[in-house]
């Protein structure tokens, strides 16, 4: 690939800057929002930020202009959405097992607790609904339950696989409907999807009213779930709001979607600095970021991000010249881009390039905002990066910084 000024990239200063570090770009979040709140006007439904994707709280009154709350896996995630929402945002919690010594705290703080069977329904409904008798907040209960379809090809990722532990599989939700277990419950949740389009959440429907029969009849909401790729560019829009409002039709209740990753879609990069070059086959840049702690989906997924290498100063001279990373055979200088942790296989990638990546050069990660600063971890006591906020004028500010005191504080007590 010949050399390239990308737009998104040019226009900030990602030269300057500390690394490593997470930059998020807030036009594109900007305009990731504006068109998930278009979803919701035309589709009559609410949208919810899904935290385990993306959880930088300095955004959340951006995010809460256009979205109606969060959906949260537990008590630390309710307790940020709760408290950087604000009350008139919804707040949704789901976990596939909830401890009694939290269960109280939840119940101040939730709109809409989902239960992941009927015994933990069983458990806790006199305590829901002894809160709703004296508490202000009206807690709506639901249940999970597991469509039995999919067309997720990684089973890591995958919540309606057979043997998995997420919802009710069908036979014990059709069983315990006819007790009266069901009795109370206020709404049905599943989550089926990973990255795709509408016409998977349409098959997916399909196999859910064949295989769990009529919707309840007094039913008041539906959570569709989250991995609804609503933000990436050939999305089709329109089948998803067709789709969204023939259910609505079906059942009257109010439609819930929980994306994580389209809200954040391509709004965040990942800057590294190049350490060494180590003389390999092909050669390896030692990157000051790492694969395992930084970007694990890269090795759980796996997938190979999109990069950039941007010559250091003294390289470029004046030029304003960026070099997209292209398939290892594609360019002329062909290198693995490593992490520097003892983990043999902490590689990002191979990658070829029109310039050879050198000691100071900068290698920028692309779509680095989701699944990142909510998943990374200090192995090796690798440092965290930093958290830097792009403005829509393309000035860059620093959100978060880390240091030895929160690789030691993880690990034991602190004097």
């Amino acid at each position: 690939m010949d050399k390239i000024t990308q737009p998104a990239l040019s226009r900030l200063p990602l030269s300057n800057i500390r690394t490593p570090s997470y930059v998020i770009d807030e036009n594109k979040l900007i305009d990731n929002l504006r068109l998930l709140g278009e979803v919701a006007q035309q589709a009559s439904c609410r949208i919810l930020l899904a935290q385990k994707a993306f959880a930088c709280f300095d955004f959340y009154p951006l995010i809460a202009q256009y979205l109606d709350g969060a959906a949260c896996s537990g008590l630390f995630e309710a307790r940020l959405a709760r408290e950087e929402m604000g009350e008139e945002h919804e707040v949704h919690v789901y976990a596939p097992a909830y401890k009694d010594d939290k269960f109280a705290e939840l119940l101040d703080i939730v709109d809409v607790v989902v239960f992941n069977s009927f015994d933990q329904w069983e458990r806790y409904r006199d305590r829901v609904l002894e809160h709703n008798l004296s508490g202000d907040r009206q807690i709506s209960c639901g249940l999970r339950i597991n469509p039995g379809y999919s067309e997720i090809e990684v089973p890591l990722y995958d919540p309606a696989r057979a043997d998995s532990r997420l919802g009710v599989t069908a036979d014990v939700y059709l069983r315990e409907r006819r007790t009266g277990r069901f009795d109370g419950l206020k709404g049905l949740h599943f989550h089926a999807l990973c990255e795709q389009d509408a016409d998977v959440l349409e098959r997916v429907l399909d196999a859910v009213r064949q295989s769990f029969g009529p919707w309840p009849a007094d039913m008041q909401w539906l959570n569709l779930g989250g991995g609804h790729l609503i933000t990436k560019s050939d999305y089709d829009f329109d089948r998803l709001v067709r789709v969204i409002l023939q259910l609505h039709e079906e059942t009257d209740a109010v439609i819930y979607l929980e994306p994580g990753e389209a809200i954040a879609h391509e709004a965040g990069y990942l800057v590294a600095s190049v350490v060494d070059l180590f003389q390999s086959d092909p050669p390896a840049a030692i990157l000051d970021v790492s694969a395992t702690c930084h970007m694990p989906d890269v090795l759980e997924m796996p997938y190979q991000p999109q990069c950039y290498l941007i010559p250091s100063s003294e390289r470029r001279g004046k030029a304003s010249t960026i070099y997209a990373g292209s398939p290892a055979e594609a360019s002329p200088y062909k290198v693995q881009l490593t992490g520097p942790t003892c983990l043999a296989g902490d590689i990002i990638g191979v990658y070829s390039f029109d310039s050879p990546p050198l000691p100071g050069d900068r290698i920028v990660f692309t779509d680095m905002a989701v699944y990142t600063m909510v998943k990374n971890n200090t192995f090796n006591g690798m440092p965290l990066p930093c958290i830097m906020r792009a403005d829509q004028a393309g000035r860059i500010s620093t959100l978060r910084t880390f240091s030895y005191d929160d690789f030691k504080g993880r690990l034991g007590s602190i004097n």
